[in-house]
């Protein structure tokens, strides 16, 4: 018998999307699902896959399980790195032509594959299979390919291409295309299809070793995790924490949201699976539906940014950056922290302003009961940081794993059976499949940035076109992740944004980690920033709001995102970079505070309506405050206390006079 679900998620069924309300006012359950099923094919690629029923369903399942077998398989048994890593990509792109069609809405075609992809499929296997079982010959040809290996070459390029636009979407295939052109003009078409295709500096290349050794094994961890029931904890969890607070609900999808993105590692597909009990239960408790749904994808991208897991960007920065990664989720906490303390602050104060209460206390799950009844939940996460400072990163995903299905036992609603273990090996590998074709085209991209030089000459530009000011080359990098993190999934983003961009900074003297900690969170921004804010997107369609004030309001959320990575470049203190303890708690306590005077200016409101003037005085000094600096705290922190003490009396005598 399944538990009792609280009264606050019966409400949450209770109130429907509007875009899934009919002409009656009200949906059952199964057009609820029905609608989130649209919304996310709309938004996500990942989730536009073919319908499979009967035996061809049976099939393509254990045609899943088996790539994620054989994805650990070559994890123990590793063979030659071409081998293995050219293997491996062959599968996701056979997998894909599978599963993916050319275009949204031929998804519901039940068993039904055309006969191009089916030509494809064939081709791009047999590409990579040529690849696989002569690997010996072409590394003792070189570069002097025959005309049948260029053809195999290129076919296999463009294919692979063709399988990251429908699992991944377009802006990732322009952006991987325009540098291979780029490329061509460069070096000799021969060279450029021997680099892309048969090195391990090109598709098989870093983000597809990150992704064999770590990332897949990481998606699966978190495939096993959600079998567990844990997402419905984190959201039980939010509730008894901050579920009866003031504006309560949104709150609720704030932390709810951070935790669940951390682990899935798409902002997208969190902000619709969790907003579809959070957006409605916040437009019940007052808020706009541009502000519900800008809350929900703001947390949801931020998931990407929360350690320990942070999207799987942190395996592929321990590549780039060559750091531990302990050290990595280390420095990442505290950016982490005041990005979600800003929506949390905003969030706050846009209640405190329209008078909005929180959920009553009796519908509320008791926390320590909550805790005593599933709070065993959190052991394979924390068994999982335990085992990431301690041993290796494969390690602790296999540990992590185990540690899901042992707990699960503890109960027969989160018991993982057979039917759920194989189920959570099926939703890995569909989600490997996104994770790894984008691998291989940032691969791409990365391989004609270091064989072009074009890094270097762009590295050039962006320092000659800011003249050594430290603060235009941000700028610049700032604009350039954005436009190129738009519609790229996070793992892909980050590769991109590696490769291109942290250079640029790093050769103006910026520490290594500061400058992949800033590309990372600026690609990040991409999904909530307008015009392709696809997470703020997904949101709106939820809310039934406007998208393009969904994404503006997602973005004015997300005020720390724009602040944070300018500070810690300017001092990398904030990732605890050449400080002492004293140090770290005095910047967390004054960028807190400077937060708070942010969001204050942001949403206007502290005890009151802030006057236009004094909005822009409370971001100046509170912008003071997250600058790590004895001078600037001297200055911002009287100033916010002033503020906050003026709005305290203009508040009292208002109060006063309406009461006489």
């Amino acid at each position: 018998m399944k538990e009792k679900k609280h009264s606050f998620i019966e409400d949450a069924e209770s109130i429907q999307p509007t875009a899934v309300m009919d002409t009656a006012g009200a949906a059952d359950t199964s057009d609820t699902e029905e609608q989130i099923k649209e919304v996310m094919q709309k938004y996500d690629n990942e989730s536009n896959i073919r319908e499979y029923k009967g035996i061809p369903r049976i099939v393509v399942r254990w045609m899943l399980i088996f790539f994620s077998c054989y994805s650990v398989f070559l994890l123990f048994y590793p063979g030659e790195t071409r081998f293995e890593r050219a293997s491996f990509v062959g599968l996701i792109v056979v997998l894909i032509f599978i599963m993916f069609p050319i275009k949204k809405g031929m998804q519901d075609k039940i068993n039904y594959i055309p006969w191009y992809d089916i030509v494809l499929g064939i081709l791009g296997g047999i590409s990579y299979a040529y690849f696989v079982f002569n690997f010996e010959k072409l590394m003792e040809v070189g570069i002097a390919l025959s005309p049948f290996q260029v053809a195999l070459g290129v076919c296999g390029i463009l294919v692979t291409l063709e399988a990251c636009r429908r699992a991944v979407g377009l802006p990732i295939v322009i952006v991987a295309s325009a540098i291979i052109i780029y490329g061509l003009t460069q070096k000799s078409f021969r060279l450029t299809v021997y680099n892309l295709f048969y090195t391990t500096e090109g598709i098989i290349g870093i983000p597809i070793r990150a992704c064999l050794n770590y990332i897949v094994l990481f998606v699966i961890f978190g495939a096993f995790l959600e079998k567990t029931g844990i997402s419905q904890f984190f959201i039980d969890l939010a509730y008894s924490i901050a579920g009866g607070s003031v504006g309560g609900p949104a709150k609720v999808a704030v932390i709810a949201s951070s935790l669940c993105g951390m682990v899935s590692g798409s902002s997208v597909g969190n902000t619709v699976t969790t907003g579809s009990v959070t957006i409605p239960l916040m437009k019940k408790s007052g808020y706009k539906p541009e502000f519900a749904a800008a809350v929900e994808a703001a947390a949801s991208t931020g998931g990407q940014i929360m350690p320990p897991i942070m999207g799987a960007a942190a395996f592929l920065m321990v590549e780039y950056t060559n750091m531990p990664y302990g050290s990595i989720a280390l420095r990442a906490i505290l950016p982490a922290f005041l990005y979600f303390s800003g929506i949390f602050i905003i969030v706050h104060l846009e209640a405190k302003k329209n008078g909005l209460k929180g959920v009553p206390k009796s519908e509320l799950p008791n926390f320590l009961k909550l805790m005593a009844k599933r709070g065993y939940l959190l052991l394979p996460l924390i068994l999982l940081v335990v085992l990431l400072v301690n041993t290796t990163m494969a390690l602790a995903a296999i540990g992590g794993t185990v540690a899901a299905v042992f707990v699960s036992m503890f109960s027969r609603d989160t018991r993982i059976n057979v039917k759920k273990f194989f189920d959570a090996l099926e939703n890995g590998a569909r989600s490997t499949l996104t994770v790894g074709i984008a691998c291989a085209a940032a691969g791409m991209v990365a391989c004609i940035i270091t064989t072009t030089g074009i890094g270097i000459s762009l590295i050039t530009l962006i320092v000659g076109a800011a003249k050594g000011k430290l603060f235009f080359a941000l700028f610049l990098t700032m604009l350039t992740c954005i436009v190129l993190g738009m519609g790229v999934p996070t793992t892909a983003n980050y590769v991109i944004m590696a490769t291109t961009c942290a250079p640029i900074l790093i050769k103006m003297g910026i520490p290594m980690i500061s400058a992949h900690m800033f590309v990372l969170y600026f690609g990040i921004v991409a999904d909530i920033t307008p015009p392709v804010a696809l997470a703020a997107y997904a949101g709106s369609a939820i809310a039934g709001s406007n998208p393009l004030k969904t994404g503006i309001n997602a973005s004015k959320l997300a005020i720390a995102a724009f602040i944070v990575p300018y500070i810690f470049s300017y001092s990398p203190a904030l990732l605890f970079v050449d400080t002492v303890w004293y140090e770290v708690i005095a910047i967390v306590v004054t960028s807190f505070i400077g937060m708070v005077g942010v969001g204050m200016g942001i949403n206007g409101y502290m005890k009151g309506h802030l006057h236009w003037s004094l909005r822009i005085v409370s971001i100046a000094a509170g912008l003071l405050l997250i600058v790590p600096g004895l001078v600037s705290d001297a200055i911002g922190f009287p100033i916010i206390g002033l503020i906050i003490l003026y709005q305290t009396r203009k508040q009292k005598s208002d109060a006063a006079v309406i009461g006489g």
